[in-house]
């Protein structure tokens, strides 16, 4: 596959705190969120940088959930960063 020489991909950090429950269920959110993540780089400017916090009720929501809500979140994040002009 080719890449632009000049692109640099977007960076995606992840942070789910013991809020989200025992350490079982915050690495099920970590993996669930980095597939998602993931599936959906492409989506995302380059050389944009995106930090996605879990809350607490991520621990017992459904994987398509979480898509619904990942989705939704990172059409703001891009809206807002192209309002700003970044």
């Amino acid at each position: 596959f080719e890449t632009d020489p000049g692109a640099v991909s977007p960076v995606v950090g992840l942070v789910v705190s013991k809020a989200v429950g025992n350490a079982v269920s915050r690495n099920l959110v970590k993996r669930r969120l980095r597939a998602l993540v993931r599936e959906r780089l492409d989506q995302l400017p380059d050389r944009s940088s995106i930090v996605v916090r879990a809350l607490a009720p991520a621990a017992g929501a459904p994987y398509t959930q979480l898509a619904t809500d990942l989705d939704g979140a990172l059409r703001t994040a891009v809206r807002r960063a192209g309002r700003s002009g970044r």
